[in-house]
């Protein structure tokens, strides 16, 4: 089985923030100040704010360029928030 897109993404993000990702169980990515919770599936928006619960840090969803828009739509008034595939937040968490 070949790489796929959740681990490209994840993988990416990770490097970027200098951390590592987290494939067993839990939130994906995790750094000192931030949660992030990678989900390429626009039907598993949700499966991702509910993996975000529970953490002090900020929370973010990071998905491809192509759910942005859905995952802000997603995510509003629920204090996470969202990242492009790149790791540029498109949302602030509050």
């Amino acid at each position: 089985m070949g790489v796929t897109k959740h681990d490209e993404i994840a993988k990416y993000i990770a490097n970027k923030k200098l951390t590592v990702y987290h494939p067993d169980k839990g939130v994906d990515i995790r750094t000192s100040t931030q949660a992030i919770e990678v989900e390429v599936d626009i039907n598993k928006l949700k499966e991702g704010v509910r993996q975000l619960r529970g953490t002090q840090k900020a929370r973010y969803l990071a998905v491809p360029n192509n759910l942005v828009k859905d995952a802000v739509d997603y995510t509003k008034g629920t204090g996470v928030g969202v990242m492009n595939g790149k790791g540029t937040i498109k949302k602030r968490a509050s």
